[in-house]
């Protein structure tokens, strides 16, 4: 039997899975609050330290929560526990007693965890990103070059500008690229260290604090690394013999060397921007005489087709970059024609890293 007027009509169990799935995604939010509520509460911290599951009575009583609002944190704990943050084991043969156990996913949101992302959620999810999402409707209707991008419409000026005005936001923001830096740095030295061979030398553009040129030297002891980046972003960065910070322009000049290193830089900009810093990008891995090359992190979007949470979570990014900068994800044809129009000869996808991959370009 089937219900509703005219051609295609849904039966009964469609209509309800329909209504079940628009349910699902209007709150969808709620899975980011309450991962945000875990990290600001110390949870993966708590049951870090307690060193083996822990109860919700000795969960409780470390949060210091009233008595009367323990189921609060046991419906918390629920859903955390369903999305996969934590784990339910039997802590006796008889299985009446239960604690949480953290997951590989919750590990790297214990604070002092060196591959810690908690700084990287808790930015993202700061009422400064959140508020992007309720001007998109607006911002699409808006008249042309109004605001140029949504960011700008809800803060009164572009998110680059936000951060140089306010220390404390930009702060955030450096916390953040530092902690994504710790984990791809260490799987990038690891996996695809055959990258950095036969170079003698590495300027990481758009660097920030040094955390992943700082993970090169080390893992590297023949290789020399320049950190480039805005001139406030560097200044009062202490470097070493072979780690130098140098303030600049990326769309001016970019200092020669073997290599140029761009860590998720190109999303941030458009197409025409994107062209004006690979020139420059090449201009420098061929200063010195030598043909070098530039080494890329980035996300291709769609070339984990078998993962679907992947390419979705790839998609969620595309539309962040463009809600807050005005920048884009690209699929491989994108980034191939990117490369050729800036004069580059070839490239190679070198290694997929989870959702972003290293790509070689070629002079």
């Amino acid at each position: 039997m089937s219900l509703g007027n005219g051609e295609g009509d849904a039966t009964a169990s469609e209509l309800l899975r329909s209504q079940a799935h628009i349910w699902n995604h209007t709150y969808s939010f709620i899975n980011s609050m309450c991962l945000k509520f875990a990290i600001e509460l110390d949870i993966p911290d708590l049951i870090h330290r307690h060193g083996q599951p822990m109860t919700l009575l000795e969960l409780v009583s470390m949060l210091h929560i009233q008595p009367t609002k323990a189921h609060c944190i046991h419906r918390l704990m629920r859903i955390l526990v369903h999305s996969g943050f934590f784990e339910l084991r039997d802590l006796d043969e008889a299985g009446g007693q239960t604690g949480y156990a953290l997951t590989c996913a919750s590990r790297l949101l214990v604070k002092h965890n060196p591959l810690s992302v908690a700084p990287y959620a808790l930015f993202a999810l700061e009422p400064i990103s959140m508020d992007l999402w309720q001007n998109l409707s607006a911002w699409l209707r808006d008249g042309e070059g109004v605001h140029p991008s949504t960011f700008e419409m809800a803060h009164g000026v572009a998110a680059w500008e936000f951060g140089r005005r306010n220390p404390e936001a930009n702060s955030l923001f450096d916390e953040a690229m530092a902690s994504d830096s710790c984990l791809i740095a260490k799987v990038v030295v690891d996996t695809c260290g055959g990258v950095f061979e036969g170079l003698s030398s590495v300027v990481d553009v758009g660097g920030g604090t040094g955390t992943m040129g700082k993970a090169i030297t080390e893992a590297f002891p023949h290789l020399e690394c320049m950190v480039f980046d805005q001139p406030h972003v560097v200044e009062g960065s202490v470097g070493s013999e072979r780690l130098k910070f140098v303030g600049g322009d990326m769309f001016v000049e970019i200092p020669p060397a073997d290599a140029i290193f761009l860590k998720w830089i190109l999303h941030d900009w458009s197409d025409e921007k994107c062209m004006a810093i690979l020139k420059r990008c090449k201009e420098a891995v061929l200063g010195r005489g030598k043909i070098g090359k530039v080494i890329m992190i980035d996300i291709v979007v769609g070339n984990q087709t078998e993962d679907h949470r992947s390419t979705e979570t790839q998609l969620f990014f595309d539309l962040v970059m463009m809600l807050a900068i005005n920048g884009k994800e690209r699929d491989e044809k994108e980034w191939e024609k990117l490369f050729v129009d800036a004069g580059f000869s070839g490239y190679k996808i070198v290694s997929r890293l989870g959702l972003r991959s290293l790509i070689e370009i070629y002079p």
